[in-house]
């Protein structure tokens, strides 16, 4: 299958492995680029830049695919030091990056030097014109449905991604309820060129995280995810588990006069325990809304080569018997 995200990027499948915390290292990284995807090893889950640099060379041992590299600017006064972050992909000759959280325009001079090409995520549609006025190559549009930060708007991608496809004209992908055939049918029927997926490459043989993680996650259903830090305009989409629901009773105590200091326990240093010790039910930890659609944990090839032939099925056999014969063997033909 062929998109402008496909050629952009040099992928044979136009399925993105989002960046996630804990989550998203070499192994996992190289897995979706050798299904002939882009994998993305999480930049800031390495805590110095000498450190990715090693993460990216496990990967190059691992595949000789394409694959990138995600950067999250955190809005925070301790900042990393996002420029040797910079440097370290650079000279390890990572072309792609997927950045995310605040706007990268300080950093694309940068990105630009290197002859990488950024792909921002973002969660409306005037981000991601911003995106494309300050030269990102290509945007992931993130609807209400995503895990992680959805923004503050509420607004689904059944109806966000044909704004997106209206008012841009760099390549997009569609990032949240992606999980199969159906959902890539359906998110290049509303304009994007591909499908940004995070929890379900979670839920996957080949990712490294502790087995309890991918039990939860076959486990949940669709209303199992809930929205915390809301009132903080910083809300999250996570499971939903003891430690979460500490979160919510915190928030609806304090109201309005709520700090983050208030839920600092169930937020911060989650991830290691969640993903490496297999604590689930500690706090608060990523999950998308399309978790009511993992039952089973496959190897990153097998739900690839999955999803590609669904798609495949669902245009040329279910969508080409509703538009009748001759316009199917024009499908077949293609």
């Amino acid at each position: 299958m062929r998109t402008r995200i496909t050629e952009l990027f040099g992928i044979e499948h136009p399925i993105i492995q989002g960046g996630m915390h804990y989550v998203g290292f070499a192994s996992l990284a190289a897995a979706v680029s050798n299904a002939g995807g882009l994998g993305l090893i999480t930049g800031l889950t390495q805590r110095t830049p000498e450190l990715l640099g090693q993460e990216i060379a496990k990967a190059r041992d691992l595949t000789d695919k394409p694959f990138g590299v995600n950067l999250t600017f955190l809005p925070t006064f301790n900042a990393p030091p996002y420029a040797e972050y910079i440097q370290v992909i650079a000279e390890n000759g990572i072309r792609i990056v997927e950045t995310a959280g605040r706007s990268p325009e300080e950093y694309m001079p940068l990105f630009k030097q290197a002859g990488i090409k950024v792909i921002h995520k973002c969660t409306s549609v005037r981000h991601a014109l911003k995106a494309e006025r300050i030269g990102c190559d290509a945007v992931s549009v993130d609807g209400f449905e995503c895990g992680g930060h959805p923004g503050e708007d509420d607004i689904p991608n059944m109806i966000l991604l044909p704004l997106a496809a209206e008012a841009l004209s760099v390549p997009f992908v569609a990032s949240g309820g992606m999980a199969d055939g159906r959902s890539l049918v359906a998110a290049l029927a509303l304009g994007a060129d591909g499908v940004n997926m995070g929890t379900r490459f979670v839920a996957t043989q080949d990712a490294p995280v502790h087995e309890n993680v991918k039990r939860a996650l076959v486990e949940a259903t669709e209303l199992d995810t809930r929205l915390v830090m809301r009132p903080l305009r910083n809300t999250e989409r996570v499971l939903n588990n003891p430690g979460v629901e500490k979160i919510r009773q915190i928030e609806r105590e304090k109201g309005d006069a709520i700090k983050i200091d208030d839920i600092f326990e169930q937020v911060a240093g989650v991830y290691p325990k969640v993903m490496v010790e297999g604590e689930v039910d500690v706090g608060a930890w990523s999950c998308g809304l399309v978790v009511g659609l993992i039952r089973d944990v496959p190897t990153v090839k097998e739900l690839v080569d999955r999803i590609m032939n669904e798609a495949e099925q669902i245009i040329t056999d279910r969508l080409g018997r509703s538009l009748g014969a001759t316009v199917q063997n024009a499908l077949e033909t293609a």
